[in-house]
């Protein structure tokens, strides 16, 4: 049986790991190398880094620098910046084990394709903040703060083999305790694709319905695991019974 997974998500605004209220409001939480380095010790199955103020800057290669040199254990996935095949491939090469594509998959979904060639579809997964309104699923674009209907360019590269998973992001929801939008999920449009969930998921029957579900592969989470020790272990206990991957001191162990 397919394992399912906990992902650590450690969000990073002016250098800083922040909690993040729909990508709205924000509160500083410290230097996001120790937050990465708490949840590989605590046992995440992978961290997304993501670094939502980098506009046309690039990937942040010097954090990425700094968290290579922590020696991680744990996958670790980046995202912020990655605008073309040599960002993506330069972004692998600093330490990340996967990238994640957002404004790209606006401006040059084509280009998404090309980055699977380098680095294989296993290493790529699309980044798709989306709500359900009105009876109709909108993917946002941060930088317009404007909702449209997923591009048909872009559904064909969803379904084209390229890129492995799909990172859906409820951004109305992100940041509110147990408020995920489960029709995100529901009327995701491409059937074949796993799906990270992420955004407003903190209570364990709805971490367990989400896990439960064939499609979803993940569930993604931020600003709960940030003021705990040891959270992600608690989490895992709560999801006793589900497939999901031992825990650190289980895969040490050889358990």
């Amino acid at each position: 049986m397919i394992k399912k997974r906990l992902a650590a998500v450690v969000t990073v605004r002016n250098g800083l790991a922040v909690q993040s209220f729909g990508y709205r409001r924000y509160l500083p939480l410290g230097k996001p190398e120790v937050l990465i380095e708490n949840f590989d010790r605590w046992g995440a199955d992978e961290i997304i880094l993501q670094c939502i103020d980098r506009g046309n800057q690039g990937p942040d290669y010097a954090l990425l620098d700094r968290v290579s040199r922590l020696g991680l254990s744990t996958p670790l996935i980046y995202a912020g910046g990655i605008d073309s095949v040599g960002h993506a491939v330069r972004t692998i090469q600093a330490g990340a084990d996967r990238i994640c594509v957002d404004a790209m998959l606006h401006d040059a979904p084509n280009e998404v394709r090309a980055i699977a060639e380098p680095l294989g579809a296993q290493a790529i997964i699309a980044a798709l903040p989306l709500s359900w309104q009105a009876g109709e699923l909108l993917w946002r674009d941060y930088r317009d703060c404007r909702d449209r209907p997923l591009a048909g360019q872009v559904l064909d590269v969803l379904q084209s083999g390229a890129i492995s998973e799909a990172l859906v992001i409820d951004w109305q929801h992100e940041g509110s305790p147990g408020a995920f939008d489960m029709e995100l999920v529901t009327r995701f449009p491409v059937e074949k694709m796993p799906v990270i969930a992420c955004g407003g998921i903190s209570e364990a029957g709805q971490r367990r319905s989400l896990l439960e579900r064939p499609g979803v592969a993940a569930a993604a989470i931020g600003n709960f695991l940030s003021y705990r020790e040891h959270a992600v272990q608690a989490l895992k206990k709560q999801l006793a019974g589900l497939p999901l991957r031992p825990w650190f001191h289980q895969r040490q162990a050889g358990i």
